[in-house]
């Protein structure tokens, strides 16, 4: 299996068999999944390490889904800051406040009594930043999406494979980072998530130039059609040429 990126735009996607997903062992998830599908919410987990770039990537994705309304709760410690720059930048933010190394479905459930989410197409949880504990609680979301930054390598999956096996979708972030990292490789990454995932699916994105966001937005954007019951325009795997994607098989 070989990892190229595409000339232009810069991306990368794989799609391989299998399953994913998390069981909710409290209830509350369940609940929270059920109300997030009654209002066509796209709810996604995004789990990842800390300095791994995921606010910018929300602030990167809010841009590119122009015409779509999209919302944020931050959780974890002195996330005053964040939640600003977000709200600077025209996302609606609200933080969760962290007793710990994660936050549970209750946690998202006080907070969505205090933020007005029913109205948005999208509903970003950034979790705490952590690559052990927010893998173990299911917030109700309905997708699990883990950021890896380049920068961290391909053995990142396999010292921490029980996030990754929970997630829908793994984004790599900071790609414009990878002329400057010699001993970074995109097969090694590859091959550490097909190691670990269920599903190997992963994104390599910058948010700092934009590059490689279109693949992530077709995934998000097929994922509101299927939780909407609207029919998918194509299968989910089988993605064309046209499309901005490598498909590894």
């Amino acid at each position: 299996m070989r990892a190229e990126w595409n000339a232009e735009p810069m991306a990368l996607l794989s799609v391989l068999a299998g399953d994913g997903g998390m069981e909710d062992g409290n209830g509350l998830g369940a609940a929270n999944r059920a109300e997030f599908v009654r209002q066509g919410v796209v709810a996604v987990n995004l789990m990842g390490a800390p300095g791994s770039g995921r606010t910018r990537l929300v602030e990167a994705t809010a841009r590119a889904l122009d015409g779509h309304r999209t919302g944020v709760l931050l959780a974890g410690r002195a996330v005053e800051a964040e939640a600003w720059r977000l709200g600077q930048a025209g996302v609606p933010a609200h933080t969760i406040p962290s007793r710990g190394c994660h936050v549970d479905a209750g946690d998202v459930d006080v907070a969505l009594q205090e933020f007005a989410w029913r109205y948005l197409d999208y509903l970003f949880v950034e979790n705490v930043g952590g690559l052990v504990s927010p893998a173990r609680h299911t917030l109700g979301e309905t997708a699990r999406v883990v950021t890896l930054a380049l920068p961290d390598g391909a053995e990142l999956p396999l010292k921490y494979p029980d996030v990754f096996r929970s997630a829908d979708l793994v984004v790599v972030t900071k790609a414009d980072l990878l002329p400057f990292l010699p001993h970074v490789s995109l097969d090694a990454i590859a091959e550490s998530l097909a190691c670990v995932m269920r599903r190997p699916a992963f994104v390599v994105t910058s948010a700092f130039t934009g590059r490689g966001l279109a693949p992530w937005i077709t995934w998000l954007e097929r994922s509101r059609r299927g939780l909407c019951g609207e029919p998918a325009r194509r299968p989910a795997a089988a993605l064309e040429a046209a499309d901005p994607v490598l498909v590894l098989a």
